[in-house]
């Protein structure tokens, strides 16, 4: 355990780190991806001593990409010990005032092989970042969640900003990627529900296999 009694980063690839959920992001889970050409953190883990000293071991950070408004956390911090790239979607950048901050419309490259993509739903900037190792990875935020039998989905929530361009953002996923291309989804919450396994596999069948118009129908839950 670290000094905040979380349990250390967890690697599920040679260069992909998940960490513990993190209290200050509603139980939100962060995720390292060390590139060649710059690491880049997914979101915020919990902040503390130990964190710092795994990511300055891993080599640091170039990028800090946030998926939603609510995987913010400790933005400041992470970003002045690091001097790492804020990178958000355009519609959420108001919410991190005086902080110097990286936005993009539709889609952003980061590195050769990653790129973050607009999912709009969620929230009105949620992204994922799509990395091409792997088989391709899809780090998803809340954009697709496991449910209970660890299907990713897109959940309907309460504070759900858009349900049906949540379900259009899924069915534009479907279509740019394939089988061959999109393997495993890492989320970024409900991971209790993979039940010990780091990411969802056979990402990209799951996601064919969802009823999206029954999607469509759903009530928010709670």
């Amino acid at each position: 355990m670290n000094q905040a009694g979380l349990k250390p980063p967890r690697q599920l690839f040679e260069t992909i780190f998940a960490f513990a959920p993190n209290r200050d992001t509603l139980g939100g889970t962060a995720y390292l991806l060390r590139e060649p050409t710059g690491n880049i953190l997914i979101d915020c883990p919990a902040w503390n001593p130990a964190t710092q000293a795994f990511l300055t071991e891993q080599g640091g950070l170039d990028w800090l990409f946030l998926t939603h408004r609510g995987g913010m956390g400790r933005v400041k911090e992470i970003q002045q010990a690091f001097g790492a790239r804020l990178l958000i979607q355009e519609q959420e950048a108001y919410l991190l005032p005086g902080l110097a901050v990286t936005t993009f419309g539709q889609e952003i490259q980061l590195s050769p092989t990653s790129r973050a993509i607009w999912t709009c739903g969620h929230s009105p900037g949620s992204a994922c970042l799509y990395h091409q190792g792997y088989g391709g990875v899809l780090f998803s935020g809340r954009h697709l969640l496991p449910n209970a039998e660890a299907v990713p989905m897109p959940l309907r929530l309460a504070k759900t900003f858009h349900w049906p361009r949540q379900i259009r953002s899924v069915q534009a996923l479907r279509q740019q990627f394939t089988p061959a291309t999109l393997s495993h989804l890492c989320p970024g919450a409900n991971t209790g529900f993979l039940r010990g396994r780091g990411s969802i596999d056979h990402a990209y069948a799951q996601l064919a296999a969802l009823d999206l118009e029954a999607c469509l129908q759903a009530q928010p839950g709670l």
